[in-house]
């Protein structure tokens, strides 16, 4: 009897002190017994309780609403039914808060399987729930931040190397969409000799250094690849290898700037070494023309010597003029400016195409001029040399004839945008970086000066040059010229 009362003791003491609200139902719905913890957060006394049906004790305010009749539907369930069930729903507390509840409902059954009562023990799971939430607004906001940056990626692959996650910001720099790739063999975005040659190293450094980082090519899902700076990781879960985690950065305008760079600093030294080589050229070519003007001038020499002397003449003059281009492409002597208005300068150069050897075909010129362009401050000679030059050339691209397209735009107030477009043969790739090295040339009789001096004369003016290309369907230069200061 003994062991019996304390037993009943200690069950009552648990049942008291759980810390859980805790009530037990008879198998009408009124609540027989209640512990402290149901107290304590009702804010009513357990003897006014015990006695009172559950649903009216504990949702005095809320018998309308949609859940708490949820909650009511699976309390009655247990009873009709005799089965246990589960709910989260809310209580309002005494100081008049909502509190999210984990409520579990055990029905007690007698010996004969009959319904004697239920037993309902809520555990309070609100700051759990907010913590939760919390870390849900947090991922939302780094999937938002990562997302919203254009030049990052964000992508994981398995062991076999299928893409497991592909954030949005992996959209924007692949091409393609989620749907589209998810699941995928990873080769969809990595070069194949990558995949079977490289991946394996890459990966095998990560598990040796937990992360690994290096400079490669990615590919685009219109199968043009572009260079990245690749970070990547292990994907762990419970100590668990689960895959890879990529993180890729699209370093194409850095490394677009790098070669401007280094274009500049080449260029600058060539042109050096060009004015030292030109001066060196032009003393002996200059012995060689007056001994051949005495020769000439000699009576008693033939007309067969004679004509082969003026061939040798014509040549020195070709290389003298050659020696002058380069002298051209060399001098750092600034440009004579006066005030200019861009369009008016390459109106005036347009007529100077009749006077050179131009593809016989049809060539179509459309012009597209801004009018609230600013002025720029120039040399107008060498800028009429510039666009003579770029015009000629994109002619000579269509041989069987096409379109010259010319714009001009205002960039704020800023610069002067040209863009030269033809519908012509268009630049390999592979030539396409040493457009603007001095004697490089596609053209058979080409000197290789003429983009040289363009880039020469557009620099000392404070402005850049471009090109775009592609093969058979033309080629753009796009030259920018800043305008005259406000008050300079």
């Amino acid at each position: 009897m003994a062991n019996g009362q304390q037993n009943k003791d200690l069950l009552e003491k648990v049942f008291d002190d759980c810390n859980a609200i805790a009530l037990y139902l008879d198998r009408f719905g009124n609540i027989f017994l209640c512990n402290k913890k149901t107290e304590e957060l009702t804010g009513v006394t357990r003897e006014t309780l015990i006695g009172k049906h559950w649903f009216g004790a504990l949702c005095p305010d809320s018998s309308m609403e949609i859940k708490q009749q949820l909650f009511k539907a699976v309390v009655d369930d247990s009873f009709n039914y005799k089965r246990p069930n589960i709910f989260e729903g809310t209580l309002t507390d005494r100081t008049k808060n909502d509190l999210a509840i984990s409520w579990n409902i055990s029905p007690l059954l007698n010996a004969n399987d009959e319904m004697e009562g239920v037993l309902l023990l809520g555990s309070d799971i609100t700051l759990l729930q907010e913590r939760e939430t919390s870390m849900q607004n947090i991922d939302a906001t780094l999937k938002n931040i990562i997302s919203n940056i254009k030049e990052f990626a964000l992508y994981a692959i398995n062991l076999e190397g299928n893409i497991t996650y592909y954030g949005m910001g992996a959209e924007l720099m692949f091409g393609w969409k989620r749907d589209e790739i998810i699941f995928k063999h990873v080769s969809m975005i990595h070069a194949y000799d990558d995949v079977a040659y490289k991946l394996p190293f890459i990966l095998e450094q990560v598990m040796q250094q937990g992360e690994y980082e290096l400079e490669t090519f990615l590919i685009k899902k219109d199968g043009t690849s572009f260079p990245v700076i690749l970070n990547v990781s292990k994907f762990i879960s419970s100590d668990t290898i689960l895959g890879y985690i990529f993180m890729a950065k699209d370093i194409t305008e850095q490394k677009r700037l790098e070669y401007q760079i280094f274009q500049s600093e080449k260029m600058a030294a060539v042109g050096q070494l060009a004015a030292g080589m030109s001066h060196e050229i032009n003393n002996p070519l200059f012995v060689i023309s007056g001994k051949i003007n005495l020769l000439l001038a000699n009576k008693r020499f033939g007309n067969k010597l004679k004509s082969d002397l003026k061939a040798i003449e014509t040549q020195a003059q070709r290389i003298r003029s050659l020696v002058d281009r380069v002298l051209v492409f060399a001098r750092k002597t600034p440009p004579q400016a006066v005030d200019l208005d861009i369009n008016k300068v390459i109106k005036n150069v347009l007529p100077l195409l009749a006077y050179h050897k131009l593809p016989s075909h049809k060539i179509h010129i459309i012009k597209y001029f801004s009018d609230n362009l600013l002025l720029i401050r120039g040399d107008i000679h060498q800028l009429q040399e510039i666009f003579l030059n770029l015009f000629i050339n994109a002619c000579q691209a269509m041989e069987k004839g096409g379109t010259l397209t010319i714009k001009t735009n205002r960039l704020d107030d800023t610069f002067a945008e040209i863009t030269i477009s033809d519908t012509g043969n268009g630049i390999a790739p592979i030539n396409l970086k040493n457009m603007f090295m001095p004697f490089f040339s596609t053209k058979k009789d080409g000197t290789g000066l003429g983009l040289s001096i363009c880039y020469s004369i557009i620099k000392n003016h404070n402005g850049t040059i471009d090109v775009r290309s592609q093969l058979n369907q033309g080629t753009t230069f796009i030259i920018k010229l800043p305008f005259i200061k406000k008050g300079g």
